[in-house]
């Protein structure tokens, strides 16, 4: 088993388990865990049940156009975070003194920290979906990568196109020199033209089908408050740091809050990265598909330890690090 007592013969700091959100889903995710781990076929199974519909065939099997659908994408993320965090805890004693997610993956850590259970958590994600893509008729909203571009200067262009009567605002903080911007499909053109003028490295369109985190989410976000109502949130277990305020939350009624902020406020990924850095912090677990999550933890703190788990492979390869004894 996993002494977190130790770390390279020292002593261990503190742990963060992250969780990915939106955009990392791949066709062919956690196929190899359902095979292998009963823990993890479990998950996939109850997802299923929950929705009604084969979400595992989806993840396994694709096509991939429908797996990257919003309200396909958020539950089956959701799903095969959990299936890699059930293995994970069956193999390994290790706890996280702090879990996180991107956007999307706020809901795999309030999961791991007992404050929403699996199959509330999926049902409630599939409509989070469903009320994202609704928001915005589909060409209207839009989302860039600003690269090269400090949050001060960039809020600076953004509030000035949108006072212009464009709405765009930073969506994304995802690290430093990394802001996505979001908001109309002319705000979000006119402030990455701005920004590459004032000195912005790269603009990149993202492919996307709604302007997320943007006030233009407002009628997915008062969705969302009528849905959560629907169902049981618990006091967190572990810390949660929060998208909305790079902050722990863990009653109740401030993580609903924070919950339904979060559809049209900004992802504060790197103070969050920050804020549990600051808390001592020295190792991050990536849970679910793709390491996105640990380059950007990196590039926010590169010398601090990273390990992502998203097969059978990494999830070997990470229980030795994690000095795991079979």
């Amino acid at each position: 088993m996993v002494d977190q007592g130790k770390k390279g013969g020292g002593i261990m700091g503190k742990i963060a388990f992250i969780f990915p959100g939106q955009g990392s889903q791949y066709v062919g995710m956690g196929a190899d865990l359902y095979e292998q781990e009963s823990a993890a076929k479990a998950v996939f199974d109850e997802a299923d049940q929950a929705l009604g519909v084969s979400l595992s065939a989806l993840c396994f099997e694709g096509p991939e156009d429908t797996l990257r659908l919003t309200a396909n994408t958020q539950p089956a993320i959701l799903t095969d975070s959990i299936a890699i965090l059930n293995v994970l805890k069956e193999k390994a004693s290790v706890t996280p003194d702090y879990v996180a997610g991107h956007s999307l993956g706020e809901y795999s850590a309030l999961v791991a920290a007992g404050a929403l259970s699996f199959a509330d958590a999926v049902q409630i994600v599939r409509s989070r979906g469903r009320y994202m893509e609704e928001a915005v008729p589909a060409g209207q909203g839009a989302m860039s990568a600003v690269m090269g571009m400090d949050r001060e200067a960039l809020t600076e262009i953004c509030q000035s196109t949108t006072e212009a009567g464009y709405p765009v605002q930073l969506a994304n903080l995802n690290c430093p020199g990394q802001i996505v911007i979001s908001g109309s499909a002319e705000g979000v053109a006119q402030a990455g033209d701005v920004a590459k003028a004032n000195g912005a490295k790269r603009v990149i369109p993202l492919n996307v089908s709604g302007p997320f985190h943007s006030m233009l989410m407002e009628p997915a976000a008062e969705k969302l408050s009528r849905k959560l109502d629907e169902y049981m949130i618990q006091d967190a277990g572990v810390a949660v740091v929060a998208n909305v305020s790079a902050n722990v939350v863990q009653a109740k009624e401030e993580i609903k809050a924070s919950l339904i902020k979060q559809v049209a406020s900004p992802v504060l990924w790197e103070d969050s990265v920050r804020f549990m850095l600051d808390e001592g912090v020295d190792l991050f677990i990536e849970i679910g598909p793709g390491t996105v999550l640990s380059g950007l933890v990196k590039k926010v703190d590169r010398k601090v330890r990273t390990i992502s788990i998203q097969d059978m492979v990494t999830l070997e390869k990470a229980l030795e690090q994690l000095q795991v004894q079979k």
